[in-house]
């Protein structure tokens, strides 16, 4: 009697529940709708203690608090048990595990597709947003394909041709201050963008955007940067939600990074708010529409950040670093949105990319 108790059980069980066996981990399938948009928001340096600190130093609510599904994300490189921003970044755009320094291309420094061009393919809008040069590291890894980092001019060249509908940031000198004299921002006009060097547009386009508002990287924070990088987000959102078949956005916090090599507390935390700040745009944003996955997590963490106690005074807290390079530990993701309950768990930073993309795939 007991065996045919268990053999009926089991088969109920297997007819309501569909299974899947992925890394190792044995979850539910239930029917679930994909995105129309996804928006990738990367702290670049952010650790669990930068997202900490925008709950003890913010003066609202920190916007991490509006998310349900969280996971972590392992982040050593192919190259070494620490990465960096290159190689972590390609690990998001490629799904390509791969070396210190490499942008976009594989450990025989052989180009892979980055998400970027694969969605384009399928008329899907395309924006990257830096506080960085647009030419640094995580963008870059979004449209270039170098072996090293900083070849910047490299990097630049892949612009005007790129199949990105909208990009915003600094580094306006890796176009028009080359060594090879060849001025790239009369060759984005040409290939159908509207250039702005001064200010952010005010409204969209129909043009594509090319806006490059700082030689090399716009100012810090505490330097009156303003709200540039929530600003130009909204402005990406709207222009680029335009598209009926959808588009996917990458913005980029690039100085909480900046502020943990340099041990500055005050810096770090400043751009850590401006971040979370950027991310209340794009959750509005995500609540209103409904069919847009919002994403937030960091490339690596910088600094060895921690939020400690003051001496023995459990009521203060005294922001302290344990190194200047980057750390091993893992970061965590957030995820708001159709399919948010994909990105729970512990998974390789390859993986981000798995998932972004299978959601595009029709």
């Amino acid at each position: 009697m007991s065996k045919i108790f268990f053999v009926v059980a089991a088969l109920l069980l297997s007819s309501c529940v569909a299974v899947n066996v992925s890394e190792n981990k044995i979850e539910a399938s239930p029917i679930k709708n994909k995105p129309k948009n996804i928006i990738l928001l990367i702290g670049d340096g952010m650790g669990l203690s930068q997202v900490s600190a925008s709950f003890f130093y913010g003066e609202n609510s920190s916007n991490f608090e509006k998310f349900n599904t969280v996971g972590l994300i392992k982040t050593s490189a192919s190259s070494d048990l620490i990465t960096d921003s290159a190689a972590s970044a390609t690990a998001y755009a490629t799904g390509e595990k791969t070396y210190n320094g490499a942008i976009a291309v594989n450990n025989d420094t052989i180009s892979v597709e980055t998400i970027v061009e694969k969605v384009s393919k399928q008329n899907i809008a395309t924006g990257i947003i830096s506080t960085s040069s647009i030419v640094h590291a995580t963008p870059a890894s979004f449209y270039a394909h170098v072996k090293q980092r900083r070849m910047y001019e490299d990097i630049a060249a892949f612009l005007p041709t790129s199949d990105i509908d909208f990009f915003a940031g600094g580094g306006s000198q890796f176009f028009n201050k080359r060594k090879d004299k060849k001025n790239l921002l009369e060759d984005l006009k040409l290939n159908g963008f509207e250039v702005s060097t001064t200010s952010l547009p005010t409204s969209t386009s129909s043009k594509k955007q090319a806006i490059l508002l700082a030689d090399d990287a716009m100012p810090k924070m505490l330097e009156g940067r303003g709200d540039f990088l929530p600003d130009a987000t909204k402005l990406a959102i709207e222009q680029l939600s335009k598209n009926e078949d959808g588009f996917f956005l990458m913005v980029e916090g690039s100085q909480i990074d900046w502020g943990g090599h340099a041990n500055d507390a005050e810096y770090l935390i400043s751009e850590q708010l401006d971040f979370d700040k950027t991310i209340g745009v794009a959750l509005d944003f995500a609540k209103r529409n409904g069919n847009t996955l919002v994403i937030v997590t960091a490339d690596h963490e910088t600094g060895g950040f921690t939020l400690a106690a003051e001496d023995d005074n459990y009521n203060s807290i005294k922001p302290s670093f344990s190194t200047g390079g980057h750390s091993a530990t893992m970061v965590p993701v957030f995820s708001y949105g159709p399919s948010e309950e994909d990105f729970g768990g512990i998974y390789e930073n390859t993986s981000l990319f798995n998932k972004m993309i299978s959601l595009f795939e029709q």
